[in-house]
């Protein structure tokens, strides 16, 4: 980014400027930034009906840059408006010499903020970490991300019940949203794509709700956020997130934000429209429950039991 130490403010047309904002023309200075990005997260909570008043809000925080900068950003709001509790649920993934460093910052970090914070690891939940997994899969078309994604989904779920939690907030923001869509595409999973619309819904025996109040924020304006708040995060990337085609789609996305600045904004805009329209076809899908573990499901057998089974059968196999 260009040097805007020479352009002013056109916020409060007083101080100098520290950030531009490509899509929709600002030059902000440190305070009209800061205020900016918090507003922006205030503004689609409200949007989406995303808490409610009195709700108990579980956050997601694995120790990178947008878990702990949304803990901080809720925290904040949540103290200033009085709205409910918070707490932070942490999942262990079992990949070594990289999540002991984010499990750190986040007890930290959590400590520093007195917000509460539990953890729970795939180890306990599902018998395996995910090296281990990594090493029992026969199958190279089973990536790390999928495996890695299926489990943390469910370890949010049940650590998050077991809290007591009336809402999961995750960290996802507009590039991981317009990534998704795109995977979604690729796939072949368009019913998909209607799930993915920010409304809360209610799912599951508990009525747990998730929610994603970063979903209009580019993932370079929270880290600009994260150091001018000096939040800490692990800035080490996980060790397998190169076999997922998310990588790719994450690259080709950035070079076309450089070339035409604000595309991701418009993409997420229709995203947005495309989405509520599937989600709307979608209302007649009814889930079953899965015949090993009784949760909710589209199939017989949900995607965490297929996948348990599978890395089980291919320990068997080995010995």
């Amino acid at each position: 980014m260009k040097s805007l130490t020479l352009q002013v403010c056109n916020k409060c047309n007083k101080n100098d400027a520290i950030y531009k904002r490509y899509y929709s023309g600002e030059t902000l200075c440190k305070s009209c930034f800061l205020r900016s990005i918090e507003h922006k997260v205030k503004k689609t909570i409200a949007k989406f009906s995303m808490v409610k008043y009195g709700e108990k809000v579980a956050i997601a925080v694995s120790g990178g840059k947008d878990s702990l900068t949304l803990l901080y950003i809720l925290n904040h709001i949540f103290k200033l408006n009085e709205l409910g509790k918070l707490i932070a649920v942490t999942v262990d993934e079992g990949i070594d010499g990289y999540r002991d460093e984010s499990l750190r910052i986040v007890k930290e970090f959590c400590s520093e903020l007195e917000v509460e914070n539990r953890t729970m690891s795939y180890k306990e939940l599902f018998g395996t970490g995910m090296d281990e997994a990594m090493k029992l899969r026969k199958s190279e078309k089973t990536s790390s991300c999928s495996m890695c994604g299926t489990f943390r989904r469910r370890a949010l779920d049940v650590l998050s019940e077991s809290c007591g939690a009336d809402v999961i907030a995750t960290g996802h923001n507009l590039d991981d949203h317009i990534q998704t869509f795109f995977i979604n595409m690729f796939s072949g999973d368009v019913e998909r794509i209607g799930w993915t619309y920010p409304e809360p819904v209610e799912y599951g025996s508990s009525g747990i709700k998730k929610i994603k109040p970063f979903l209009g924020l580019y993932e370079q304006e929270i880290i600009f956020y994260a150091l001018q708040r000096n939040i800490p995060f692990q800035s080490e990337e996980c060790p397998y997130m190169n076999e997922s085609i998310r990588s790719d789609i994450r690259l080709f996305l950035n070079r076309l934000e450089i070339s035409h600045p604000g595309v991701k904004y418009s993409m997420y805009n229709s995203v947005l429209k495309i989405s509520e329209g599937l989600k709307n076809r979608n209302t007649t899908k009814k889930s079953v429950k899965c015949i090993v573990c009784q949760r909710n499901s589209t199939s017989t057998f949900c995607s965490v039991c297929k996948t348990v089974a599978m890395l089980s059968n291919n320990l068997d196999s080995d010995k």
